[in-house]
């Protein structure tokens, strides 16, 4: 019978530095991933999904509601950072090889934080890919008379 187990690793990017390093399979183990070492973090990565037109939704990272947690994510909203999440398949799911475990990439998710919220336990920081321009705010611009000339004024508009 074959087994697959499922982790992920995420990069917390603020600027032009990586801040966190994070993974959520070997619980209080390091992984080492691409050559750089991941601390156990327990969170959640969800609701990623993209089709062949490029269209993207809005994906989910779920921590548990500390005060470690929301110092950084507040950092994180208000500065917009950049997060990769590196979705895994663990070969080796013993535990005392968690700095040595091989790993296989399924696929990486490159993000920007666009929100966020927490209650008693959760923490939910929401990421958007600037690959859906249209239906979020990235890019952040709006439509103005010194980017685009003049707009219409009416609802009735016609090409030609």
């Amino acid at each position: 019978m074959t087994q697959f187990a499922f982790g992920h690793v995420l990069r917390i990017q603020p600027k032009d530095t990586v801040d966190f390093r994070f993974q959520n399979f070997f619980i209080g183990k390091e992984l080492t991933h691409n050559g750089d070492k991941y601390q156990f973090a327990p969170f959640g990565f969800s609701g990623v999904t993209v089709n062949r037109t490029g269209d993207g939704l809005e994906a989910s990272l779920v921590f548990p509601n500390n005060d470690l947690t929301r110092d950084w994510a507040v950092n994180a909203i208000e500065g917009s950072h950049l997060m990769s999440v590196d979705v895994l398949i663990i070969e080796d799911s013993d535990p005392d090889s968690g700095l040595s475990a091989t790993h296989t990439i399924v696929h990486t998710y490159t993000g920007q934080v666009t929100g966020g919220q927490w209650d008693d336990t959760s923490l939910n920081l929401e990421l958007s890919s600037v690959l859906d321009a249209v239906g979020t705010d990235v890019p952040r611009r709006v439509l103005s008379q010194r980017l685009v000339g003049n707009l219409p004024i009416t609802s009735n508009v016609r090409l030609q």
